[in-house]
């Protein structure tokens, strides 16, 4: 009996050991992550249908496993809870979270430039057409940096807002955008309205063409089935042109470079 009873004490310690370990994080320390080559084996943090998503996907051969959230924020949310060991995403929005998370950084690296632009339907070379036009003139009067340094920069943030001329029509309709307003500084909340780069960038496009502008929110992975579908006009959401989206939709001619970066603990 003595024998028994020593058995189950021992098993007992075992048991609660265990249990500890795994409330306490026992095995939550993850990897370490100081640059792109320690992305093999890691656990990756991204968001669902973004270039973050695409690019990481190669390591799930070198045994990475991805990790795809909704929301950037929640990707975030999973590396501060230590269930990733990093997070891949546009370095204007890894800016934000980082200035928002104590105890986490951008490493020097970058993992990769890209360039973004505006999708369109692959039947729809009018409206493609159209927007590089009218891209074009706001690039050549200036209004496209003004809008990226009215938000990115700490001596013009702020500073450089565009707003529609006064008497602008807009005879031609409504144009829908659709995004994922969860991208600052390209996209976001301001109460109700979402506004940023790309929300702004697109109210001059549809000045520019007499259109009045209708922003659809809704999940990133959801944009090009939107506008392939017809349900929106155009997708503007920081989106990179690859390949692999081509074979889908169209895009315009790119009205930014940015790059993306691995957000880690300190």
């Amino acid at each position: 009996m003595k024998k028994f009873i020593s058995v189950l004490l021992c098993l007992a310690v075992i048991i609660t050991a265990a249990s500890f370990a795994s409330c306490s994080g026992g095995d939550s320390q993850g990897k370490k992550i100081a640059g792109i080559d320690d992305l093999a084996g890691a656990k990756i943090g991204v968001q669902l249908g973004t270039t973050g998503d695409i690019y990481a996907s190669d390591y799930e051969e070198q045994g990475s496993s991805i990790e795809r959230f909704n929301k950037g924020a929640d990707a975030v949310l999973a590396l501060t809870q230590g269930k990733v060991d990093c997070v891949i995403i546009d370095r204007e929005p890894a800016k934000a979270f980082v200035e928002a998370n104590k105890g986490l950084k951008i490493l020097d690296e970058p993992f990769a430039e890209e360039q973004y632009a505006i999708c369109v339907a692959k039947n729809n070379d009018k409206l493609t057409n159209d927007f590089n036009k009218a891209l074009g003139e706001l690039k050549a009067d200036g209004t496209v940096d003004k809008i990226i340094a009215n938000y990115i920069g700490d001596d013009t943030k702020g500073k450089s807002p565009y707003t529609t001329p006064e008497g602008t029509e807009a005879p031609n309709g409504e144009l829908h955008m659709a995004t994922n307003a969860f991208f600052e500084p390209y996209e976001f909340y301001e109460g109700d309205n979402v506004v940023g780069i790309d929300a702004m960038l697109a109210q001059a496009l549809c000045d520019k063409l007499g259109y009045k502008l209708v922003i659809d929110d809704m999940d990133f992975d959801a944009i090009i089935t939107a506008v392939q579908s017809g349900k929106a006009d155009f997708g503007m959401a920081g989106m990179t042109v690859t390949d692999e989206r081509l074979q889908s939709i169209n895009f315009t001619d790119p009205y930014t470079t940015a790059t993306q970066v691995i957000i880690v603990k300190e």
